[in-house]
């Protein structure tokens, strides 16, 4: 069993989008995101993509487009010196309630089954409450918030009262500087 470190995509490793990330012209990376996952890959963790990608349930691009996306965003990680482990992504739109939809944990515990992966000993690394609140619900032992993407307003937001604890950092660069050097 391995510890994982699982990142959301918009937001934390790419910017976010409000008409949505649907062609790789739209795919504007944090350059600290990718010179992190670089300085990072030799770590013993695993590293995942857990992604809600509603523009395919509401019908603005295809799953094979959106899956073709993430691949080329892989790549371009791998490119760049980085490493991902896996992507999961929940394509439904928000008004399904589907189990893999964060909040809920369905794609953690799917990346978790499929990789072996270690629960206990893995971090989550989100821009939103929501984020935070899937890696709570999937028994993820450490959880952070960053200020890119939705993160500084997120994190102005109520937090609700079930929410555990968690880290907030300004940057990719700066959780992953931090969390994985408390190993």
């Amino acid at each position: 069993m391995h510890p994982a470190v699982f990142l959301d995509r918009d937001g934390v490793i790419i910017e976010n989008r409000a008409s949505y990330v649907l062609d790789w012209s739209d795919v504007a990376f944090y350059p600290q995101a990718l010179d992190a996952l670089a300085k990072a890959r030799a770590s013993a963790y695993k590293f995942v993509i857990v992604t809600n990608q509603s523009a395919v349930g509401r019908g603005m691009m295809t799953l094979d487009k959106a899956d073709e996306l993430n691949r080329q965003l892989v790549a371009h990680i791998e490119r760049a010196g980085g490493r991902i482990d896996g992507v999961f992504m929940c394509p439904h739109a928000p008004e399904t309630s589907c189990e893999c939809r964060k909040p809920e944990a369905g794609l953690i515990i799917q990346a978790a089954e499929k990789l072996s992966l270690d629960l206990s000993r893995s971090i989550l690394i989100g821009d939103a409450l929501s984020d935070l609140l899937a890696g709570q619900a999937a028994g993820v032992n450490r959880t952070a918030m960053v200020l890119t993407g939705r993160g500084a307003s997120q994190a102005r937001h109520p937090r609700p009262k079930y929410l555990k604890p968690f880290v907030t950092y300004n940057t990719l660069a700066d959780a992953l500087a931090d969390l994985l050097e408390r190993n």
